[in-house]
């Protein structure tokens, strides 16, 4: 693959209804997921996210009742690109982190799921590129087009641990900054010329430790008109943010928490 390590290279809704997943996000982002699952993904119920060019965004898996015995609720995770997942898994956990799901071969690459140090989950990957597309590449993220993630950012119990953390093992940098008053600095995510999101500390104990991830939307009032129509709500804005967009962070009917960007529209 193309991608840097620590590149964002995919992105997964683990949800407790599929299918009524796949219809709320159609009508806020304009995804189509898949009515059955992938047969890559052995066995489970995982759909790929299709954008309207044809793409992929990402996937959607439903909860099984053991996955849910084990505490797992609606989220979206991200994949981060690294070359050895197996060497990355052994840092991460001598670090302090915890292998939530050990290095696991699929037809597509090799995966793994760990917590992070400050407790955030977060999958690691060395894909595997198509036989005839050796250099492909993952278009999951763009700074600017709708139907993709164009912003990661955390909330981190620990900010300054978790600037070190992924700084140390996905080539973060954190060169510039926005001060926030009380709230403290949102710290920008620099990764190989990109911007690619931000983190921040975490205010209040009760908030998830987890990446929020802000999908492009061509008009954010249309898109905030749509989740509250099909069962979502809308936990802040829409406001304006640096650069003249507009955002909202919301959660979908399941419970999973997501942000949209984008102009404001009418």
């Amino acid at each position: 693959m193309a991608d840097p390590v620590g590149s964002f290279i995919w992105y997964e809704l683990l949800t407790s209804d599929v299918e009524g997943a796949a219809a709320f996000y159609r009508e806020v982002v304009g995804w189509t997921i898949a009515t059955h699952a992938d047969p890559d993904a052995g066995g489970l119920d995982y759909r790929m996210i299709v954008r309207d060019d044809g793409g992929m965004a990402g996937g959607a898996m439903q909860i099984t009742e053991e996955m849910a015995q084990g505490g797992a609720r609606p989220i979206w995770l991200p994949y981060l690109y690294v070359e050895d997942v197996d060497a990355a898994v052994e840092a991460i956990a001598a670090e302090g982190g915890k292998v939530q799901m050990p290095a696991t071969d699929l037809p597509v690459g090799r995966i793994a799921m760990v917590a992070d140090p400050q407790g955030v989950p977060i999958y690691l990957m060395k894909p595997i590129p198509p036989a005839d597309q050796p250099d492909a590449f993952s278009d999951v993220f763009s700074v600017s087009q709708n139907q993709r993630v164009r912003w990661n950012e955390l909330a981190s119990p620990d900010q300054a641990g978790s600037m070190t953390f992924y700084g140390r093992h996905f080539g973060f940098t954190f060169d510039e900054k926005m001060p926030m008053g009380e709230l403290g600095d949102y710290c920008f995510i620099g990764h190989h010329g990109q911007t690619l999101g931000a983190i921040m500390q975490r205010q209040e104990e009760s908030q998830p430790a987890v990446w929020m991830f802000y999908f492009g939307v061509p008009s954010i009032a249309e898109a905030k008109a749509a989740i509250e129509a099909n069962g979502g709500a809308v936990l802040m804005g829409p406001h304006e943010v640096p650069g003249g967009d507009w955002i909202v962070v919301a959660t979908d009917p399941q419970g999973a928490g997501f942000g949209l960007v984008g102009p404001k529209g009418d």
